[in-house]
């Protein structure tokens, strides 16, 4: 046709040898060829016509005859019947030679007309789009959703379970203040020898991740595969131009980079924005069709249904990942076992320095990121996922259903699914960059949403204890137990373990006189246990350079964490009244900052 030279040609066949990629999608990339002349291309080297976007709809029960994800996996359509002969509309041709016969068992002899993906897309959602709204909200098996908790009848057990505890409390005070006070302490004993355990874990045995290959390093036994990276928006207009600039940073090739900013339908101030920007061919705008439940999940799983790539990604919209971090991430999988579904980078902050809260956060963040997470890790337990900076094998993501469209947390949820199903979650030191909760109001609505859906996931996993016993094992079970019920009881049952306080000032205590002094004591020493534990861990997380500067700031998390009290009885009530209300956080706005961070790491 004339349209491609033959040098640039050449450079093309060369660089899909390396990859799992396509010829065209590697032209297009290149800015060489436009879709249309691709497509037009297509129909000419399989000697038949191609469809427009002026072509009538396709026939909706011959796209459910072979499935809405099957279509899409295929990136073909059966078009129409004309006689005996079905016709097939595909975006990608040679998907449909390798299986034809799998489409003619379904529809017997077939015609194949090429069409370009975005027409194949737009058909698709004429023709099916309310079809799509419902997987998106119930992908998720009903026995690992918590989609049924939303019903009068959860709530109104909720309510009498509380209820029956202020009527005890009121009868009996001093005997249900020593059992919640047993309890809490319990819990705090166990929290601490966790975090100990996963401390020593980290610092006394070399590190058994993948090695971190430069992008000049890597292996060449695989070829590179097509990575799509999902980043949903909402009323997010302002971040749009400085996402758009860092996520262009990334050094991955630009023909195996799919990017999709994930859109509400009705979010039209983002909308525009994006439209605004002249986005480059590696990106595209995947607009979530309305509807009551408006959550992350929900678009995530929507946007997957129109993902290209075989590793699938997750960043949010204020995120500034390191410009080599996909060569990790993909070394990572080539180079892991088996069952290795999910690689999750660490989470940092470029505000810390805002004030005491930020810094706090920041205090909190790397304790989790480099000391607790990788340490469970090694410990054999089930690590619950981060939101952001996850990426995950497509295959393994598709059997599971994709993320849990009601959950707040469908992160940490995700994470327990995939050790309930055997696979292994990997740690990987590479630093994704995101703005701290630096506002008190905020940072409480930011955490009672995560708490809330650390209660839902407890309780969606906890319905059937004995299987999660046999999936989990007995050790990863106990880590579910500790991580998720551990936590929601040391924040509800904080004010019990502060009391402990009145004894070292010398006010003695209110069970003092019922329980004596040995077991008071006893009582003290866990929670002073609690309070070095903390301020150690932390201050082996903050070793780094970019870190030290915050040790002086350990003693301020006494006054940080009371803030999560405040969180988890917000939590508890929406729990009630609101289980799926995804209290969405405000950010303040600090992209100069964390680009003038970046580009100093980057240098340094």
């Amino acid at each position: 046709m004339g349209l491609v030279s033959s040098d640039n040609l050449l450079r093309a066949l060369e660089d899909q040898s390396k990859q799992v990629g396509y010829l065209g999608d590697i032209l297009i990339a290149r800015n060489l060829i436009t879709e249309d002349q691709l497509t037009a291309a297509l129909a000419h080297q399989y000697q038949t016509s191609y469809f427009s976007q002026s072509q009538p709809l396709p026939d909706p029960t011959l796209i459910d005859r072979l499935g809405l994800q099957r279509c899409l996996q295929l990136q073909c359509l059966p078009w129409l019947r004309a006689g005996d002969v079905t016709v097939v509309a595909s975006a990608r041709p040679a998907h449909f030679e390798r299986h034809r016969d799998e489409l003619e068992l379904l529809f017997g002899p077939l015609a194949l007309v090429i069409i370009s993906e975005a027409c194949l897309h737009n058909a698709l959602l004429k023709t099916r789009r309310n079809r799509m709204k419902l997987w998106a909200e119930t992908c998720v098996s009903e026995a690992e959703s918590c989609r049924k908790l939303h019903s009068r009848w959860f709530g109104n057990v909720l309510c009498l379970c509380a209820a029956s505890l202020i009527a005890l409390a009121v009868v009996y005070p001093l005997g249900v203040m020593m059992s919640l006070t047993f309890l809490a302490s319990f819990f705090l004993l166990v929290n601490s020898l966790l975090k100990l355990a996963a401390a020593f874990a980290i610092h006394s045995h070399r590190q058994k991740c993948v090695p971190l290959l430069r992008p000049t390093d890597q292996l060449v036994r695989q070829r590179k595969p097509v990575v799509s990276i999902l980043v949903p928006l909402h009323n997010e207009p302002m971040v749009v131009r400085r996402l758009v600039n860092r996520l262009s940073r990334l050094t991955w090739p630009r023909e195996l980079l799919d990017i999709l900013l994930v859109v509400e339908e009705h979010d039209h101030a983002t909308r525009a924005a994006l439209a605004a920007c002249e986005l480059p061919r590696w990106m595209r705008v995947i607009a979530v069709p309305d509807a009551p439940l408006k959550t992350k999940p929900r678009a995530l799983n929507y946007a997957m249904l129109f993902a290209r790539g075989t590793i699938i990604g997750v960043y949010d919209a204020e995120d500034a990942p390191e410009p080599a971090q996909i060569h990790k991430v993909v070394a990572c999988f080539q180079n892991g076992p088996p069952n290795l579904a999910c690689v999750q980078g660490v989470l940092d902050f470029y505000n810390a320095r805002q004030n005491w809260l930020s810094r706090c956060f920041t205090i909190e963040y790397a304790t989790w990121f480099r000391i607790v997470l990788p340490g469970m890790q090694r410990l054999g337990l089930a690590v619950p996922l981060g939101g952001t900076t996850l990426f995950f094998r497509r295959d393994i993501l598709d059997s599971l259903g994709g993320w849990d469209a009601h959950n707040v947390t469908e992160d940490a949820d995700l994470g327990i699914r995939l050790a309930r199903h055997g696979y292994y979650t990997q740690l990987l030191d590479t630093v994704t960059l995101e703005e701290a909760n630096c506002r008190a109001i905020p940072w409480v609505k930011q955490r009672s949403r995560w708490l809330k859906g650390y209660a839902v996931t407890w309780l969606v996993h906890m319905r059937a204890p004995l299987q999660l016993w046999r999936q989990l094992g007995a050790w990863q079970f106990f880590g579910v137990q500790v991580l998720f019920l551990g936590t929601l009881v040391q924040f509800m049952l904080a004010p019990l373990l502060w009391s402990f306080w009145l004894m070292l000032i010398g006010l003695g205590h209110p069970l003092q006189a019922q329980l004596g002094s040995a077991v008071m004591i006893g009582f003290v020493t866990v929670f002073l246990l609690a309070e070095a534990v903390t301020i150690s861990v932390g201050f082996l997380a903050l070793s780094s350079r970019g870190h030290r500067h915050l040790r002086p700031w350990l003693p301020a998390l006494h006054g940080y964490f009371p803030l999560a009290v405040l969180a988890v009885y917000k939590a508890l009530y929406e729990l009630i009244v609101a289980p799926f209300y995804w209290d969405k956080t405000a950010h303040s706005g600090h992209e100069a900052a964390c680009d003038n961070l970046q580009m100093v790491r980057t240098a340094s």
